[in-house]
This record gives C-alpha cells, structure tokens and sequence, in this order.
C-alpha cells in the first residue's frame, strides 16, 4: 500500500504541485504526528552565498512538514530555525518532523533536514490548528 501524499493545497509554496517556484516536496505520514519528505532546492531558492539555498527556504521547507506533522490545518505560531551546514542548489532537500499536541489546541514541534544524509538543519516551533475560510 502506498502511504498518502499529505498536501496543503496544489498552490502551497512547500507542497503545491502546480507551484512551479516552490519546493514542490512530497510528505507523508510515517505515524501519529510524524512525517517525512522531500524538496528540490532550485536555482530560484539561492541566498546570499551563491550555489546554495536561502536559509529562509531551508526553513519553509521544515515548517511545510511540522505544519503537516500537526495536521491540515495547522498554522505557525513560533518557529525557530538552528542552520548547521550549506544546501545547495541542486540538491534534494530530506526532511522529517514531530508533533505533540499540547494544552489549548497547541501543537509543539521538532523537526530535521539533511542532504545526502548530511544534517544541515534543525527547528522547533508551535503551531495551532486554524478554522478554514471558504477557499
């Protein structure tokens, strides 16, 4: 059986199909308030050392997959990014997260990325689930 393809919307910059700036990364559930996946890491996506990926960028991709960790409709209340190595353009972007749900409808999360097995980051955030307007 194939694990489903969680995804926000198909215009999502983390997950969207149709988002051809975007990160275009495939997460799926590995259980309870887990997820893992993947992104490319564009020419679109480099910051100010030329070759590599924003750091921005390496962060979107982290809250894309807590965000999925906690569920649809979560959305970010605080996150914080820790960078430990270079992405560069060109590369697949690995990333797994974790989410607890906590008092109040909050949802702690921790999540890692890696290139080629490489860790290049890691964050930590608090989501909550929003009610949806009528998109």
């Amino acid at each position: 059986m194939t694990p489903e393809r969680l995804v926000h919307h198909e215009l999502c910059f983390g997950c969207g199909r149709t988002n051809l700036f975007g990160l275009l990364m495939d997460v799926e559930a590995i259980s309870e308030g887990q997820v893992r996946g993947r992104g490319f890491v564009k020419q679109d996506h480099q910051g100010p050392e030329r070759g590599t990926a924003h750091e921005g960028i390496v962060l979107a991709a982290l809250s894309e997959a807590m965000s999925l960790a906690c569920g649809p409709d979560a959305r970010a209340r605080q996150v914080e990014l820790e960078v430990q190595g270079s992405v560069p353009v060109g590369a697949f972007l690995d990333v797994e997260a974790e989410a607890r749900t906590g008092s109040e409808g909050r949802c702690e999360t921790s999540a890692s990325a890696s290139v080629e097995g490489t860790p290049v980051a890691t964050a930590r955030g608090v989501y909550e689930a929003r009610q949806r307007s009528g998109d």
